[in-house]
């Protein structure tokens, strides 16, 4: 079997697992979770890893990482080594303590940033370890709906900047939009990965083939990468509302940020920048359009012809 692909470049995003060889167990007590926490704050100071959210359960762990400095391998190299060395020792055992390599899945961080990070602070709840995600003390959870700092490598505001640009309004509807699915059934976002090494749009992909995958041979790592065609740039979206929305300009900003939104590989922060706006004003102001659009056939004709004249359908 080939190795996954590792895409690798500074300020990359992963959603990192991994799990007990032969699904043990890679806790044995809460001091262990402790020291394997400390590798994650020396991960942070050796090499510059930021830890977005994390959940440790009992033969597993998940963590939303970015990488500034483009060095996944190290980051992962120190954590998993480092804590399986301190768990060898401490239980007079010796071998591998983790099944195979970790898996670290690339991630379209504008897209999935919500979703991930629900889905890794429920997974004590999906377990039935306990019944509200703040009651498990070895996860990010609690650090992102109270009123209390979080250690310097734990990275809360960049997931909270999605729900209000304000700290304590973004807590609470971040909390409301985590509750909301505490006893219900969902799909894990996760099973949207292609190839088991990338999460996100087909611009996404599409920007990561042409910068980072041009000199390598995909055919048979990331075949849905070669189905993807070339993608407008905000400038071109700009250009063709303008022609279809000149009379209406307030309405004409909303369906462009909502088309940037959806057909560029732009992080919100950039899109926002266009447009004089915060990250969170550019997922609230596609949000309102794409509303308008179910509700309103005249502007779903008027955004049809911009998408099919830009071939984005």
């Amino acid at each position: 079997m080939a190795r996954p692909l590792r895409i690798l470049y500074p300020g990359a995003f992963y959603h990192i697992t991994s799990r007990g060889n032969e699904r043990k167990d890679i806790y044995n007590s809460d001091k262990d979770k402790e020291k394997f926490i400390s590798y994650l704050q020396s991960a942070y100071k050796r090499y510059g890893a930021l830890i977005h959210v994390f959940c440790l359960m009992n033969n597993h762990y998940h963590i939303l990482l970015e990488t500034p400095k483009g060095n996944i391998s190290q980051i992962m190299q120190h954590i998993n080594g480092a804590y399986t060395t301190y768990f060898n020792i401490k239980h007079k055992r010796s071998g591998h303590l983790f099944q195979g390599r970790y898996k670290a899945i690339l991630v379209n961080i504008d897209e999935y940033a919500k979703e991930l990070s629900r889905y890794i602070h429920l997974n004590p709840v999906r377990a039935k370890m306990v019944g509200k995600p703040e009651e498990y003390l070895w996860s990010s959870y609690r650090y992102y709906i109270e009123y209390k700092k979080p250690p310097e490598w734990l990275v809360t505001d960049f997931v909270l900047s999605y729900f209000d640009d304000k700290h304590l309004s973004a807590q609470k509807r971040y909390r409301l939009f985590v509750e909301d699915l505490i006893g219900s059934e969902y799909k894990n976002p996760m099973e949207k990965t292609i190839s088991s090494t990338i999460l996100g749009s087909p611009d996404f992909i599409e920007n990561i083939k042409d910068k980072y995958l041009t000199n390598k041979n995909i055919d048979y790592e990331l075949p849905a990468l070669k189905k993807l065609s070339d993608k407008p740039s905000i400038n071109d979206i700009i250009k063709e509302v303008d022609r279809v929305f000149r009379e209406n300009g307030t309405l004409a900003k909303g369906v462009k940020i909502y088309l940037c939104h959806k057909h560029t590989d732009k992080m919100l922060k950039e899109i926002g920048n266009y447009f004089g706006i915060g990250a969170s004003g550019v997922s609230q102001a596609s949000r309102r359009i794409a509303i308008k659009i179910r509700q309103n056939e005249e502007l779903k004709d008027k955004v049809g012809e911009i998408e099919g004249k830009m071939k984005l359908v």
